[in-house]
């Protein structure tokens, strides 16, 4: 059994729904410590919402370099998973390590509990190689990513920021490959921003309309106008901006009763093509126009980000090449993930992992034949980072 393999199940076997981290971080430190990182944990959150973060610092004193020209690189990640669902479904234990048909069983076997597994062991291998490396080194990783995501990663980042210490490359290791580990990495993540549009109208009998208001009737125009804009053509790295209506709540339940009332809540997934003060004039405008009474709440859930082709998609893309031979895809498709926090301070963000077909899923797994080529990748980047540094 391989190194990976072994602390990949080591990590499986804590049962760190969000927001416990359930001592992965501490299996992590206890890795990292003996090469030379400083590990400082940050915790954060409410005492029954406590979330456990972890920043490590890798930097060899004696290696003369001008402070100019030193660069780090994160690995960056979440110990937390989500929940099992219905433990009976499972064909194995979630939080027992189980092997069968050449796949690795357990929740977080592939978001992403066997990347923090690879990252890890990739950097103990590099530095065992380049003890002198002319590289920093960095782990940002949190209890809170699978959770609300409001004392995870951007709480470290906001410490970072305020103290002026940030890095200049990162690889986040969300499960972004499709069918084989390396064939998609995600350079850029759309931007959500969602609403709660609450209309108001005149409740009273439904034989009798013209004492009431319906304002299900009255916000339908508004609707079908908003269904029909284009918000933006996108560009050649994200698709167009979309809006999608997510739950309609409206009447009480009775079928003769008109609402005095509709609650819509709708989303935004939204390119670099659009800002959310736009979008949210934009929208404004036309309930305005349609002359709704309503009332609309905003929650910026993260902005777009995009690292465009350079030193580090370079580095992963050549990573890639030499371990599995295939010629990667550039996408900014999906969900969010903590690289919208992190980009906010680090120029160029990657995401890259294993498979992601299983992942949220019963018997979520990850194929065994995949563990060894993640870790090469990753130690691979760092030796091309390495290489173009000392060059």
């Amino acid at each position: 059994m391989s190194a990976t393999l072994r602390l990949a199940e080591q990590l499986i076997s804590r049962r760190s729904i969000t927001p416990e981290d359930q001592g992965c971080i501490d299996i992590i430190m206890a890795r990292l410590r003996p090469l030379g990182f400083a590990c400082e944990v940050i915790e954060s959150g409410p005492p029954d919402f406590r979330v456990k973060n972890l920043w490590a610092k890798w930097h060899h004193p004696s290696v003369e370099r001008s402070y100019s020209a030193i660069k780090t690189i994160a690995f960056a990640g979440h110990t937390d998973v989500v929940p099992t669902g219905p433990v009976e479904q499972w064909n194995s234990d979630p939080f027992t390590p189980t092997h069968r048909n050449g796949q690795l069983f357990g929740r977080g076997a592939s978001d992403m509990k066997t990347s923090l597994a690879a990252m890890v062991v990739a950097v103990e291998e590099f530095l065992a190689a380049t003890p002198e490396s002319a590289l920093d080194i960095a782990f940002l990783l949190t209890s809170d990513e699978e959770g609300p995501a409001l004392d995870g990663t951007v709480v470290v980042c906001e410490a970072l920021k305020e103290r002026g210490e940030a890095p200049d490359f990162c690889i986040v290791g969300e499960p972004t490959s499709v069918q084989q580990t390396g064939d998609m990495i995600k350079n850029g993540r759309r931007g959500t921003l969602s609403g709660k549009l609450t209309v108001k109208g005149v409740q009273g009998h439904i034989a009798y309309p013209h004492l009431a208001r319906n304002p299900i009737h009255e916000v339908a125009p508004a609707l079908a106008e908003l269904v029909a804009l284009e918000w933006d053509a996108g560009n050649a790295f994200f698709p167009p901006t979309t809006w999608q209506i997510s739950n309609i709540h409206g009447g009480t339940g009775a079928s003769n009763v008109i609402p005095g009332s509709v609650v819509i809540d709708f989303n935004f997934r939204f390119s670099t093509e659009s800002t959310p003060e736009a979008l949210q004039e934009r929208l404004t405008a036309v309930l305005q126009r349609h002359a709704l009474d309503f009332e609309l709440a905003w929650t910026l859930g993260g902005r777009p980000f995009l690292t465009t082709p350079g030193t580090l998609v370079a580095a992963v893309q050549q990573a890639i090449r030499a371990e599995t031979g295939l010629e990667t895809q550039l996408s900014t498709t999906g969900g969010t993930s903590d690289g919208r926090f992190i980009a906010q301070i680090c120029p160029q963000v990657i995401e890259f992992g294993p498979p992601n077909a299983s992942i949220h899923k019963i018997d979520e797994h990850v194929a065994v034949a995949d563990i060894e080529p993640l870790k090469n990748i990753y130690r691979r980047v760092l030796e091309n980072l390495h290489a173009g540094l000392s060059a």
